[in-house]
This record gives C-alpha cells, structure tokens and sequence, in this order.
C-alpha cells in the first residue's frame, strides 16, 4: 500500500504570507484515519504554533481521482472532520476553527514524476490553514488626499478595466445562491446599474479554498463548475431585474485570486469594466 509515510521527507509546514501557516496531513487509499507518522506530524505543527495569536483555523479534505464526486465529497469531509476532532483532542479551542469543509475529488501534478501512484498520494491529504490576526491590505488602485488606499464600488468614477468586488454579495459554501443577507445589498446594485446604464461589465464568480487555482464543485450538481455558476446566478438576477444582458458577460475564475482573510470573503461576485458606452 502507497503510505503516508513517504510524504515526511517531501512535505513539510510552509507559509502562503506572513499571517497564515499551513500543513497537510495525508490519508491511504479510501481511509479517513491519520496514520501514526502523519499524527506525529501533526502534533509537532500544532504544538509550534503561537496559539495566542489565532484568528482561525480552516479545514479542507481532498480526494484523488478515483470514485465517483458524492464519494469524494463524503469521503474528503471525513477526513476533514478526523482532523477537526484530533485539534480538539490536543486542546485547540473549538471556536477557532470555522471551517471544515470536504472537496472532494483533486488530481494535480505537483512533483516531476509520471509515476500516477505518487500522484495520486499527494492528492489524499487535508489541508489545515492557521490564519494569525492580521488586518490584510486593500487591494485597489484609488487613493484619498493622505494616499491611502480606498476601494473601488460601483459608484466610484470607473473605467475600463477596474474592478469592483460586489461587497456583502456572499455565497452558502458549495452553493450558487447567495445568503439571506445578500439580497438587499443586490437591490441596491441594480438601481446603481440602471443608474449607470454606459457601464458594459464582466461578472466573474469566485470559489475558495481548492488546492492550485481548481474551481469548486457545485453540490447540487455534481459538476466541477461553481464559480462559473455563481457569476451566472448575478447574471441572470441581473436580467430578471431589468438589466439588459447586452451590457454583461459571465465568467468563472476559480480560486485563482484569493482575497485573503475570512474564506467567505473568496466566495465571491466582482464585476470588471470592460466598456463605457456614452
């Protein structure tokens, strides 16, 4: 059996920034339990972070490719909640950790091999994200009179390629529908839009949370598409509040430009300018 012992001396804790640690426990074939080493393993990345620190802890399980994606699904989220329950057991403080979340299936190349065994194990695995408590930077181009950074909306002056995140446009994880809270923030996005009728725009849809740029499964479909059918739901919102579909497109851009922070934030709605018609 191709076991997780292997992984000791290719895998090890890294950081994706200065605020958040990582590490990946890896699973046999078709198991969800965490084998001796990989518990070692994980014990020795718990016991060397700086617990007064943590804002949360984000749980994520995959699957390789074999079986079917309700399989996967059930399976990686099994595997996520053995380590949910392992951090428990280690004294870890159950309100820290706001995600446990299943993926399901992954394959990705990520070793120069064509040996898909190797492959394959690398892609049995949770990840565990340890966010510290750091406020993340903005992400905009415009600036106050003190040269701060300020964000874009959609009643800023726009132009063609700017790009403006639909802010509280948030999503239920693994869904298309976005949640209750949402709906009056999307009321409010329409009337600036009939308003500003010269914007012609691009919705992109965003996912959070997979491993090397992959999109989201949608949960009620099945399919490997969920950014890409977020976008669509604004879009056809959009059209059914008047918006005349001329002026959009829609588009998924999978988990290829995370936000930082709260993951929720990564399930997300942003509209780019692509012309400005007078």
């Amino acid at each position: 059996m191709f076991r997780g012992v292997f992984f000791i001396f290719i895998a090890s804790n890294f950081c994706f920034s200065q605020s958040i640690k990582s590490h990946i426990v890896y699973f046999d074939t078709d198991k969800y339990e965490v084998i001796e080493t990989e518990q070692n393993r994980l014990l020795f990345f718990v016991q060397n972070l700086d617990k007064s620190k943590i804002k949360r802890i984000s749980i994520y399980g995959f699957c390789d490719d074999r079986g079917t994606n309700q399989y996967n699904l059930v399976l990686s989220q099994k595997r996520a909640n053995s380590i949910k329950n392992i951090l428990y057991e280690t004294g870890v403080n159950t309100y820290l950790i706001t995600n446990v979340d299943g993926k399901g299936e992954i394959l990705i190349k990520v070793v120069e091999t064509k040996n898909l065994n190797i492959i394959r194990g690398l892609n049995r695995k949770v990840e565990i994200n340890v966010e510290y408590k750091k406020t993340p930077p903005l992400k905009n181009k415009n600036f106050d009179d003190k040269g701060r950074q300020l964000p874009l909306t959609l009643e800023s002056n726009l132009m063609v390629g700017d790009n403006v995140v639909l802010d509280k446009i948030l999503f239920r994880t693994g869904h298309s529908y976005v949640l209750k809270e949402s709906k009056e923030v999307l009321s409010n996005i329409v009337q600036i839009l009939k308003e500003k009728s010269f914007l012609f725009f691009t919705i992109k849809g965003h996912v959070c949370c997979t491993s090397e740029g992959k999109d989201a499964i949608d949960r009620k479909t099945g399919k490997r598409n969920l950014s890409q059918e977020r976008a669509k739901s604004i879009f056809y919102y959009l059209v059914k509040k008047g918006i005349d579909k001329k002026r959009m497109k829609y588009v998924g851009m999978k988990h290829k430009q995370p936000l930082g922070g709260d993951p929720k934030f990564d399930r997300r709605v942003e509209i780019e300018i692509t012309s400005i018609k007078n």
